[in-house]
Order: structure tokens, then sequence, then C-alpha cells
């Protein structure tokens, strides 16, 4: 097969991007747009020794689960923003509570683990749902603002007439008035290859009701220019809604968006969102830099699985009990525990690597009412985590929340060796958590419940809170 033949594909799966997958003459075929079940003309565009990459042409036949892309037209433009949304929210699911069982017991070694896994918990909303966003600038006949295209830097735009299936009608607004002052004063936009020019892109977090918002502009600059404090001055005046407006000064060569010197330009420097809707329910200190979880209504159904985890001799606390957060971020998950199990027989210990998260953590300790419960440490996990058990001792419960590399090795060994009764896992990548719970159950935990949460519809994301038992 070669670059620029024509195919009939037949597709079987589909990638965690949204690529239907096939094979023609033994050789394995992506193509974005299809999904299994469906037969398509396929103009092959890219050829490696081992599969090949197909632009759809025309489609053959078409599967019973498949849907026209819900409020957004950019996703046959070449989008990367979604990669689900021509498939029926019905069938994301199916897929995002396969795709925990396959690698569970693929990676992990597990055996039959249905006894053990509960139906994956749907999102509330499926679109318009995220509270952030971030956005690259690109140069395209004048200022573009939006999402790259899949696996490039390819900024396809949206449009002021577009509506984009993910952000909600704040971020929009926000969006859109930052291109537009940056079409009005002629601001450039940074050039990769050159390392000239200034906007690279904007951050915007709202609050769950998309009533507040935090707008980082990142730029290329050493300075902070005077158009950044004519922005926000512009910006704030355009809506009260806008409650923190920051410039990211990023000289780097790099990727990592918000790699630079933050500084507040106008108000807050936080913002503050509230998470469940029970009474006690806690508030959370928001910085730029803080990990929160996109999707607001689900993160607390996403906790309650958690809280709903818990074995009953922490639930019913009678005596001293103590819980180690394991990246707590600024501690929505213990102060979460924390609210709901309303027990001052518990305390929490939390580690965290972002300093700025540390420091809304304790603040939202207080404003909580658990100083006295809760202490937060920040460094490295697998440094920190020995000092806290030797300094804290033996914990009843740990809750790990990796990022999507999951735990260090030397991290695993150092929970295992705390020997606490109960690990709760909460993952964002099936794979890690596959490879990391094959670790903690070689010997001395066994898995009693998996809970797969869908906290990212239209994406192949998908949420599992495991709990882990240790053997008597």
């Amino acid at each position: 097969m070669k670059k620029n033949d024509i195919i009939k594909l037949s597709v079987t799966d589909i990638s965690e991007d949204g690529s239907g997958i096939g094979r023609y003459n033994n050789m394995v075929v992506f193509c974005r747009g299809m999904l299994p079940s469906e037969v398509g003309e396929v103009k092959i565009i890219k050829v490696t020794k081992s599969y090949c990459v197909g632009k759809l042409l025309n489609l053959e036949k078409v599967s019973a689960q498949r849907i026209d892309p819900p409020c957004c037209e950019n996703f046959a433009k070449g989008c990367g923003g979604c990669t689900f949304c021509h498939l029926s929210y019905s069938a994301q699911l199916e897929y995002k509570k396969q795709r925990v069982t396959d690698c569970i017991q693929r990676i992990g070694g597990f055996g039959d683990i249905s006894i053990v896994t509960k139906p994956i918990i749907p999102s509330e909303f499926t679109q318009g749902y995220r509270n952030k966003s971030i956005y690259p600038f690109a140069e395209a006949n004048g200022v573009i603002c939006g999402f790259y295209a899949p696996a490039s830097h390819r900024v396809i735009p949206i449009l002021p007439s577009d509506v984009c299936g993910l952000e909600n009608s704040l971020s929009a607004k926000i969006r859109q008035f930052t291109t537009e002052f940056a079409i009005k004063n002629n601001i450039s936009v940074y050039n990769e290859e050159t390392g000239k020019g200034f906007l690279r892109a904007l951050m915007i977090r709202t609050n769950s009701t998309a009533t507040k918002a935090m707008t980082v502009i990142i730029i290329n600059c050493k300075n902070i220019p005077d158009w950044a404090n004519l922005y926000a001055a512009e910006l704030t005046a355009e809506t009260s809604d806008v409650a923190s407006v920051y410039v990211c000064l990023n000289t780097k060569n790099t990727n990592v968006v918000l790699s630079g010197d933050m500084h507040l330009l106008l108000g807050e420097e936080t913002i503050i969102d509230n998470i469940g809707n029970f009474d006690g329910a806690p508030s959370f200190e928001i910085s730029p830099l803080s990990f929160y979880q996109v999707n607001p209504a689900q993160t607390a159904r996403l906790y309650d699985a958690v809280y709903n985890a818990l074995p009953a001799e922490i639930t019913n606390a009678s005596s001293k009990t103590l819980i180690y957060d394991i990246y707590c971020g600024i501690g929505t998950i213990g102060l979460y525990l924390l609210s709901r199990l309303k027990n001052s027989n518990i305390s929490l210990v939390g580690v965290e690597y972002v300093s700025s998260a540390v420091e809304n953590a304790k603040k939202n300790a207080a404003c909580n009412g658990f100083s006295s419960q809760a202490e937060f440490l920040c460094g490295d996990a697998s440094l920190v985590t020995p000092t806290v058990i030797s300094k804290y001792g033996k914990p009843s419960l740990i809750v790990l929340d990796p990022p999507r590399k999951g735990c260090d090795a030397s991290l695993i060994e150092t929970v295992l060796s705390a020997e606490a009764d109960c690990i709760i896992y909460v993952s964002c990548n099936p794979s890690t958590l596959a490879r990391d719970m094959k670790l903690l159950c070689a010997d001395k935990y066994v898995c009693t419940s998996i809970q797969p949460v869908d906290m990212f519809p239209q994406s192949s994301h998908v949420e599992t809170v495991v709990c882990l038992m240790r053997e008597k």
C-alpha cells in the first residue's frame, strides 16, 4: 500500500483519538471519523512500516451508533477538541467501561472482574460542561483562536458564528472578546519556528455555575506590555463575571503552555467553587496552576464514588483514624471526604507537588472548618510520602489520585510499606491504573470494587475509582 491509494475499508474498532481501526491487505489502517461496523472509501495519506492513516472520502455503510455532532460544526473541519461526538452517548459509555475492563485484565493480569465492576456513572451534562479550556492562537489572515487538530499544532478556529460543544457560554464570550481585542490592537501571534510574536494561548477557568471566570493570557514576552493592562481593563468592563485576569510570561521553547511567570493584572487571586449539594458541602479556592476537575457537575459524583467505596471502619470511625491524600492538589478529595464524614476522629494529611496548590489546600481546610483535622505538605510524592509515614504513622486509608503517568515504582513500594487497611486509587488513565494495580495486588491487597465514571463526554477519557483492601 502506498500514499494516495484509494481503498475500501471495513472498521472493526475505534482508537482513543476517535479514529476507526480496520485492516486492508494485513495492514492496520486508522481513519478519523469512522466507527466500528462502518465501511467506506478511504484515501491513504500516510504510510509507515506498521500502519497507515487514511482520510474518509465516502461512507458506504453507516453505523447505527453514528449521530450528527451536536451543536458543533468544527468536528468535521478537523478540530481535536472532541473525538467521540459522532458516536452516540450510550456507545461512548460502553466503549469507556470496556476499555477499563480490557486494561485491567490485559495489563494488570486480573481475571474476570465483572463481579467487582460497577456500571459506569454517566455525566449529567454531555455538552458545554467544561469549566477550563486552553485555546491556542494562530495566524491565518489575521488572529484566530480555537483548538488544535489531532496530533498537530494546526489551530482550527472557533468562529463568531460557531457554537463549541465543550465550552460554556461565559468561556465563549471571553474567548471571542480576546480574539477581537487582538485583531483590533494588531497584536502579533507567537510563531513556534521563529520564536517571534506575542500571543501563545488563552486559558479560561470558570466556577461550576459559569458566573465567575479566571482568565490567563499567555504571551511570549519578558515584561508585561502596556496592551496587557488595557486588555484586562477592557475585558472586566465588558463583563463583570471576570473575577481575575492574569498574564503568563512564557518565553520558553516549550509545549507546556503555563510554563512561565504568572502576574495578576486585575481582580482576585483565586476563584471559589463549591462541590456537592449536601449540607456542609465544601468550597474551594482555585489558582491558575491548581488542578481542578473540568466537569463540575460530575466531580461530586466522582468524589461520591470515592466516599461510597470507603470501608465501614472509616465511615463509622469511633477512634483516631488517619487518611493520606497523595497527589491532593488543592485538597478537593480529602476535604470532600471530611465534609461528608463529619467525624472529628478522622484526620487528613495531603501531599502535593505544586506549591500554590498546597497554599490553596491550607486555605480550603481553614475556610471549611478543618484546620485542626487537615495538614498539607509540599513536595514530590515519591520523596515526601516516606517522611509523612515516618512522622504521622500508619494510615487507615490512602487515596491516590496521580497524573496520567500513574505512580512511580518507588511510591508504590512506600504505599505498600505503610500497610494501610484500604487504598482508593482514582485514575484518569486505565493503562497506568492497571499497571499499578498489578503491583499493589501482588501480595497484600485485593480489589473489591471498580467504578468507572465518565468525566469527559465526547472524548475517550474515563475516570476510574478502584478500592483495594489489605488482606488480613
